[in-house]
């Protein structure tokens, strides 16, 4: 089924998820928008116990409050040695006003204190995209391997990426470029599925 529409809100007011968001969607015929052009709109609840459930939970919810077609996404960071914490709580493991330097501060932490010599870990992202009579219209998902480091590196992305080296790569993805994280990243797996939807 092709898209329905001629305009995409991003559900989002995270900058660095916009950023990206639209180096990869960005040249599609559509008119993009943002929570930041909403500012009346609430931030969805985020409460299912899947990456893909809160994508859709969100896209619904933003779509029915905007009436325009709503992307939304959900991501998080899974470490090994921590039973795949903090998952989909990753945007608020350390608490809802922490800073995503206190979020590296205490994976950093409780890594330590496991004595973790395995630093195995996964970033996984899903995104929905939903009409604002709630259908969803499309589900993607992407998962980018790695390894956690002993300290952050770089001051790109944001969230874990100072923490995250992908596999293959001797750089985070705060040390890496926007060209290259776009390649690998797990958002960018997810988007670039998405955007085969969209350009249908």
């Amino acid at each position: 089924m092709p898209f329905p529409g001629t305009s995409l809100l991003l559900g989002t007011r995270n900058p660095g998820k916009i950023h990206e968001i639209k180096l990869i969607l960005g040249d599609l015929p559509l008119e993009f928008y943002s929570l930041n052009d909403f500012s009346h709109v609430a931030v969805a609840i985020e409460d299912e116990d899947t990456y893909a459930g809160n994508a859709i939970a969100k896209a619904r919810f933003y779509s029915a409050k905007t009436g325009i077609h709503a992307l939304a996404d959900d991501s998080g960071l899974e470490v090994e040695s921590l039973d795949g914490a903090p998952g989909v709580i990753s945007a608020r493991y350390a608490g809802a006003h922490a800073t995503d330097a206190d979020r590296r501060q205490l994976l950093l932490s409780e890594l330590a204190q496991a004595g973790a010599d395995n630093r195995r870990a996964r970033f996984v992202c899903a995104i929905a995209i939903a009409s604002a009579t709630g259908e969803v219209l499309n589900l993607s998902e992407g998962v980018c391997e790695g390894t956690i480091t002993f300290e952050p590196r770089g001051e790109s992305g944001f969230g874990y990426d100072p923490l995250f080296v992908p596999d293959g790569y001797n750089q985070t993805f705060g040390e890496l470029s926007d060209e290259v994280k776009n390649q690998i990243s797990h958002r960018a797996r997810a988007l670039r599925k998405l955007r085969e939807f969209l350009n249908q």
